[in-house]
């Protein structure tokens, strides 16, 4: 289970200005892009990414929360923006429900999911030491507040729950009895988790001043370097996103959903531009299905190996 684990997510190993100028690339490009296909192409190989990254846990959480937002996303967009060519009915106002507007809803709770689902899987292959390490020595101080910053929402969660803990073995239960009784036990708690914030912030600080952080000539330990692979995959990375970029600029990926909804296939140029934007969403998959391969090849050669030296000891 393990090794499946690290063969999924295989794209983390490799080095830190791979992984930051993917994700640039693709956040950017997500947020940016508002054409169906760029949508839907982002939010698939999103979900797929995170679902390698995290397992079960995390796509019964996008089912449980991003479906409702796709829902809401269509429902309050058409009662707020009523333009549109195409009418589909009439509120008792007299204000239209028209498809474009649907559509747009629709296509901005996608966008937001899409987002969100990078950002997760950011969050998991971008750890706080390969940040420091790309930009350490260039903006020291911002990189450590980013790096603090990114850390203190998964940080102030798990503290969250080790102090709601401990209280509930003091006999005060968050779950349990009336309700003022756990309002004030919610706020005692927050005043402890903020509390815990602020010291952990300043032992930080004064952890990192301490070693030296930030002082010009100052030299760290590293364990990332230049591979073949990482300058194969850089290059693969700027040429897709400069093909995509070049795509954009010429206006194959523009969508406009008023006043009428335009064709969604694009031409001949557009298809292209398509098909390098999908490989460059789906490089970490096709990154960890190329990594499955090479383990099931493996194994399987061990087996035959292990096969052949049976069959020679019982001859």
């Amino acid at each position: 289970m393990e090794g499946q684990k690290n063969i999924s997510n295989a794209f983390s190993a490799y080095h830190p200005a791979v992984n930051f100028f993917y994700f640039s690339f693709v956040l950017i490009y997500t947020m940016f892009f508002l054409h169906p296909l760029c949508l839907i192409i982002s939010l698939v190989c999103a979900f797929i990414y995170a679902y390698l990254l995290s397992g079960g846990k995390i796509a019964k959480f996008y089912l449980v929360y991003l479906l409702p937002l796709l829902f809401l996303g269509a429902l309050l967009n058409p009662i707020f923006n009523h333009r549109g060519m195409t009418v589909l009915a009439h509120f008792p106002s007299g204000n239209p429900l028209t498809l474009e507007s649907t559509l747009y809803g629709i296509s901005a709770a996608v966008l937001l999911a899409a987002v969100i689902c990078w950002f997760n899987c950011y969050g998991k292959v971008m750890t706080s030491d390969k940040f420091i390490y790309l930009f350490g020595r260039i903006i020291p101080g911002l990189s450590l507040l980013l790096t603090m910053a990114l850390r203190f929402v998964p940080h102030f969660a798990g503290q969250a729950k080790i102090i709601a803990d401990s209280q509930r073995c003091l006999g005060r239960d968050l779950s349990s009895g009336p309700l003022w009784q756990r309002m004030r036990l919610g706020i005692k708690i927050i005043s402890i988790l903020i509390t815990w914030a602020l010291e952990n912030a300043i032992e930080t600080a004064d952890s990192m001043k301490s070693r030296g952080y930030g002082l010009p000539g100052r030299t760290s330990f590293t364990l990332f370097c230049w591979e073949k692979r990482d300058k194969i995959a850089l290059a693969f990375i700027l040429a897709c996103g400069g093909y995509v970029l070049a795509g954009a600029v010429r206006g194959t990926l523009a969508y406009d959903y008023f006043p009428y909804l335009h064709p969604v296939i694009p031409g001949f140029f557009g298809a292209s531009v398509m098909l390098v934007y999908f490989l460059l969403c789906a490089m970490p998959l096709l990154i960890a299905a190329g990594e499955t391969l090479k383990w099931k090849r493996l194994v399987r050669q061990r087996f035959n190996a292990f096969l052949l030296l049976e069959r020679i000891k019982e001859s």
